[in-house]
């Protein structure tokens, strides 16, 4: 990889690692489905141009749509706000896993004896994690972000259905799906939508508008053009740094506090990940569909 391109790289990771102490900021002020809801709104007054219908295509679109706006982020925007940034991060990273998992039990791919024990330690890392004494008060929160993740995971197994729909089109359709969804989750099971509105400074307001555009508009469209000049082997495990990143910064910015069993965890299902990541054409596929995003 040129010395530029891999700049560009460690800058993605470090916009995707920021994604979550941004959102972490935001969602002290907005409740989850409320914030989610304002992610997505945000989103799509910017994307609405390259909403249009794709004969043939909707029936998958909607489904990615649905797994990923509503569901994977519903779970991880509410598991983010009970636990550390630091914490969903490292548990983010599960995504892999899940979608070698699916990718086996809806296409019947092989995923070979590297990959499942990859697998089994990237969830022995999470177990690790939710045992330890300091981490028990962050286990809702955790479910719920293993949940999105697993979501997420299926939103890339019905993406692999979708032919000739550009990356801003599909997230403009995530964008429609989950905004109105969202908006009436959030007046069903919040309260005080007007006030915090009303009451959100300029940093709040720093947090969503990052979350909506950064993450996404930067992120992931910076990736992608990276995957056009090089292998996902090559990119894939490169993401890892994004845990990494999110790590430091949440000890640095929202003063997270991290044990050694969370550090061994974390570095157990990095580990994991990594053996999942490692190049076949099998993994090339589901870290295509995979490594950019939840963000």
């Amino acid at each position: 990889m040129k010395p530029q391109d891999l700049a560009q790289m460690l800058l993605i990771n470090l916009i995707w690692g920021f994604f979550f102490i941004a959102a972490k900021f935001s969602l002290a002020h907005f409740p989850p489905l409320m914030f989610t809801a304002i992610r997505f709104a945000l989103l799509l007054a910017v994307l609405f141009p390259w909403l249009k219908i794709h004969r043939g295509q909707m029936k998958p679109v909607l489904a990615t749509a649905m797994a990923l706006g509503v569901l994977t982020f519903g779970f991880i925007f509410a598991g983010l706000a009970l636990s550390d940034a630091s914490v969903v991060a490292v548990a983010s990273q599960l995504g892999v896993p899940f979608s070698v998992l699916l990718s086996a039990l809806v296409f019947g791919e092989k995923a070979g004896a590297r990959r499942w024990l990859g697998i089994a330690i990237a969830f022995a890392g999470v177990m690790i994690i939710v045992f330890d004494p300091s981490a028990f008060r962050f286990l809702t929160g955790m479910m719920l972000v293993m949940a999105g993740v697993f979501c997420g995971s299926s939103a890339a197994v019905f993406q692999r259905q979708i032919k000739d729909v550009g990356l801003f089109q599909l997230m403009a359709w995530v964008a429609a799906l989950a905004t109105p969804i969202m908006i009436v989750l959030s007046l069903v099971f919040e309260a005080g939508q007007v006030e915090l509105l009303q009451s959100a400074d300029w940093s709040v307001w720093a947090g969503c508008l990052y979350v909506a555009y950064a993450s996404t508009l930067i992120g992931d469209v910076g990736y992608y053009a990276l995957l056009r000049r090089y292998d996902v082997s090559l990119t894939a495990p490169l993401v890892l740094l994004t845990p990494v990143f999110a790590v430091g910064l949440s000890v640095l910015l929202l003063g997270d506090v991290l044990t050694t069993r969370m550090i061994a965890g974390a570095a157990v299902v990095l580990t994991g990940v990594l053996l999942v990541s490692l190049p076949d054409r099998t993994a090339a596929r589901i870290a295509d569909a995979q490594s950019g995003s939840p963000k």
